[in-house]
């Protein structure tokens, strides 16, 4: 069994990891000493690291993970206490770069092919929890907290959220969440469909790589058109679905997968995706 917990703390190392293993890349948050906060270091590796993974076919599953502590604690409020100094022009020039490369990072992880799962142990807050949001789906350990946090720093949601969340849970609950910022256990947060799975801490790290490896050996391809399906769902007429459907099933049937698939439900065995 490999074990897909998060490194041990390493404040010397890269913000970023990757491992690959059973064609899923792990990708580990890596500034323990702060909660993993998020740094202009950390977001333009995370970007570097979304592009790449997204063209590498061998790759067929992400998963999404914090070391140390914690999933990700925001924004780092110590660089941000900083940025209080400079004059207004110069830091909403650095704020509005910022977000534009948080956009750029989001947009990749819900265009790439690949599904994304967050793994989330303690805290997820702020831009840490706009990052779970982002992700295809999420399975967290019972410590796992949830925090909108950006309404104590006096700012607005990013990453997302504001995208996100009503789409999840809906408008109302959205709003308390984002205007309050009020700290969402684990349990709470299945309820609220913000993510999909609560495990017990321990048993964490199988439960990814299970439903990670699980994934990774699906129709690659079939799932990349029905996330790109689900994606496009919400801002779609019916009609236009519907064609989009159409398409994307018909070009499935073009695939080695399809043929297996259809194989293995008449020979009443389990099929082998992927193998050409």
């Amino acid at each position: 069994m490999l074990k897909t917990h998060a490194p041990a703390a390493d404040a010397t190392a890269a913000p970023v990891l990757v491992e690959r293993h059973h064609h899923v890349a792990y990708v580990t948050l890596n500034r323990p000493p702060v909660l993993n906060a998020l740094n202009e270091a950390m977001l333009n590796k995370l970007i570097t690291v979304f592009q790449a993974l997204s063209q590498e076919t061998d790759v067929h599953c992400v998963v999404l993970r914090g070391a140390g502590d914690a999933f990700m604690a925001g924004g780092d409020i110590k660089e941000f206490r900083q940025q209080t100094a400079m004059p207004e022009a110069e830091r909403l020039h650095l704020f509005q770069g910022m977000l534009a490369r948080v956009g750029i990072l989001v947009e990749t992880m819900r265009a790439m092919p690949q599904p994304v799962i967050a793994s989330v142990h303690g805290a997820a807050a702020g831009f840490g929890m706009s990052l779970v949001l982002a992700c295809d789906l999420a399975i967290a350990a019972e410590d796992a907290t949830f925090t909108l946090a950006y309404c104590h720093l006096g700012v607005t949601p990013d990453g997302g959220a504001t995208w996100f969340l009503p789409r999840l849970v809906g408008l109302k609950p959205a709003f308390e969440i984002a205007a309050l910022g009020e700290r969402i256990e684990a349990p709470r947060a299945a309820d609220l469909r913000i993510i999909n799975r609560v495990v017990p801490k321990d048993a964490l790290p199988e439960a990814t790589e299970a439903l990670a490896r699980r994934l990774a050996s699906g129709p690659r391809q079939a799932l990349a058109r029905t996330k790109a399906l689900l994606n496009a769902a919400f801002g779609a007429p019916l009609p236009d679905q519907l064609r989009r459907e159409g398409e994307a099933f018909s070009r499935s049937t073009l695939t080695p997968d399809f043929i297996e698939g259809v194989s293995a439900f008449v020979e009443k065995r389990r099929p082998q995706f992927n193998q050409s």
